[in-house]
């Protein structure tokens, strides 16, 4: 009776285990992201500058000893460019230099949304033309990071991650 309790209590605990993919921390990662995305839908530089300073810290507290072996080998390749465009955006109030970064940390954090689950909830992969350039959004409403108001619907959802 204790070598079948022992076993149904061992299964349970592998079977339930959250990996990397189910962690919080990887849905702050994604908060963060959006937030740094919603500042500059918002042309506001000083927020995208604060929230990619959260997003550097965050990244920076992941803990490795809870990713999977195939997960953490794509972590590991992206961390260094997210935490590089994560840093320059922080580092200026300059809109247009934030935006410029924003392009290739997008493309980076995608990468990684592709190999990893990061949330449960669906995640939208938004492209926009003038700038030939994506981006992350939650929502499936278009708002442009790359031109804010000026352009605020311009573009189009290219792939939704579930």
């Amino acid at each position: 009776m204790k070598q079948i309790f022992l076993i149904v209590a061992l299964i349970a605990t592998v079977w339930g285990k959250p990996g990397f993919a189910q962690s919080s921390q990887t849905q702050s990662l994604l908060t963060s992201y959006y937030d740094i995305k919603n500042a500059l839908v918002n042309s506001d530089a000083a927020i995208a500058a604060s929230k990619a300073s959260e997003f550097s810290k965050v990244l920076a507290g992941i803990d490795m000893k809870s990713i999977p072996q195939a997960e953490m080998t794509v972590f590991m390749g992206l961390q260094d460019k997210l935490a590089f465009d994560a840093r320059h955006i922080s580092e200026t109030k300059d809109i247009a230099h934030q935006r410029e970064h924003f392009a290739n940390f997008s493309a980076n954090l995608f990468k990684l949304a592709k190999a990893v689950k990061l949330t449960k909830e669906p995640v939208y992969y938004d492209y926009c033309p003038m700038k030939k350039s994506y981006w992350l959004s939650d929502n499936a409403a278009i708002k442009n990071p790359y031109f804010g108001k000026q352009m605020l619907t311009c573009g189009a959802i290219k792939e939704t991650l579930k």
